[in-house]
């Protein structure tokens, strides 16, 4: 098994570093890389609009990591008062270790599916909500949230940019280091992956390849594209990936 980890840095090399201390052969291969969003100059004043009981969502680490510079920078805080929800364990960890907050996750998996499946999010009619999260997301959670009566508002807090490749050289280089299992951890770059190789790569190589994904929404996305071997991690975060590599 030689395994390519498209997801971003830094947990794209940490990931490589567990695998290869395992005797793994693996490389790091970031599709993505994160900037600061548009919103995070505003994210204060959102944050101090909301009443106690309202509703806070992290939808990534890659938030924390914007936010809270933000915040020190404009000698703010995340308010105590507020209900935190985090899409997954370790997004929930980044939170709590920068605020000491309680954020509330789904432990099944980090996807929004499972966070609006929450008992707490069942009845939300009339509080706000703040959803903080990266350019482009994904629109369900805020539906969800709207159709039980929430208010809900955005804020941009880092934007998602795509890392530009040769696909043709690409496809020599990793065919070339035998590349067998893929680690891909979203829609987006599932997409990427595919429209980045020639045609040739694609049929002779890429669609061959293990896919390992991280929710069954990506699975069925793989295989609508033609991958066959596709198994979906128990999570997002790099623990999950590994158990599921071993």
């Amino acid at each position: 098994m030689t395994i390519l980890v498209t997801r971003p840095e830094p947990a794209a090399s940490e990931l490589v570093a567990r695998l290869r201390s395992q005797g793994k052969l693996a490389w790091s291969f970031p599709l993505i890389e994160f900037t600061p969003g548009r919103d995070l100059p505003q994210l204060p004043l959102k944050l101090a609009a909301l009443q106690p009981g309202d509703l806070v969502f992290l939808l990534s680490q890659q938030v924390v990591h914007f936010a809270q510079p933000a915040l020190q920078q404009q000698r703010s805080a995340w308010p105590a008062f507020l209900d935190y929800y985090a899409i997954g364990r370790s997004t929930a960890l980044a939170l709590h270790t920068v605020s000491n907050l309680k954020v509330d996750y789904p432990h099944a998996r980090e996807t929004s599916e499972e966070l609006v499946r929450l008992n707490r999010l069942q009845q939300v009619s009339g509080k706000r909500a703040l959803i903080l999260r990266g350019s482009p997301g994904r629109e369900l959670l805020a539906e969800t949230l709207i159709a039980r009566g929430a208010d809900v508002q955005y804020c941009e807090c880092y934007q998602r940019c795509e890392k530009q490749y040769d696909g043709a050289i690409e496809g020599r280089r990793w065919r070339d280091r035998g590349i067998t299992t893929l680690v891909v951890t979203s829609g987006e770059m599932l997409q990427q992956l595919f429209a980045l190789f020639p045609p040739i790569d694609r049929r002779e190589w890429l669609l061959h390849c293990r896919l390992l994904v991280v929710s069954e929404r990506l699975a069925t996305q793989a295989a609508e594209l033609g991958w066959q071997e596709i198994e979906v991690a128990d999570g997002a975060d790099n623990d999950a990936l590994l158990r599921a590599l071993r």
